[in-house]
């Protein structure tokens, strides 16, 4: 089984040679703009614009927990949009985070991955603004990932 690289760094700036997907996570509410999303949309205003009008447009499409989008923001260079999270705020319920949701998009991730020949770069998803914890996450990262033969380089940054 594939293991996950960690690295210090920049998810923005991935490693590597070949076709690269950096995954983040995102929330249902169609709130952007708090967290590792800064980072992005300062070198690519593709990630956001898409996500703003996937939301805005839920009523006809697929945009929901567990949902993936992927956006091409270079040619070798995806951007994956995953809904893992439920809300921004902790509440009666807990942490936003739904690892459920980042599952299922972490499986559909996977395929795309699988299709494109990418490797996929990260931070610590689901761990910063949404709550959770890695020792949740990095299972399903191993299991719909790493252990389907997708390169995976998790960056802690600096």
């Amino acid at each position: 089984m594939e293991t996950v690289t960690y690295v210090r760094g920049d998810a923005t700036t991935p490693l590597g040679k070949g076709v690269k997907v950096i995954a983040h996570v995102c929330n249902d509410r169609g709130g952007w703009g708090r967290g590792f999303v800064l980072a992005l949309s300062k070198r690519w205003p593709e990630p956001e614009a898409d996500y703003r009008k996937w939301h805005r447009e839920r009523a006809h499409n697929d945009f929901g927990l567990g949902a993936l989008r992927l956006v091409r923001v270079d040619t070798y260079l995806w951007v994956a949009n995953l809904i893992g999270q439920h809300g921004t705020r902790t509440g009666s319920k807990g942490p936003p985070v739904r690892y459920a949701a980042i599952d299922r998009a972490l499986t559909g991730l996977g395929e795309r991955a699988l299709e494109l020949g990418a490797s996929v770069h990260m931070p610590r998803i689901g761990c910063g603004l949404a709550g959770g914890t890695w020792a949740g996450v990095e299972p399903l990262i191993l299991e719909r990932l790493s252990g389907r033969g997708v390169p995976v380089t998790v960056y802690d940054h600096d």
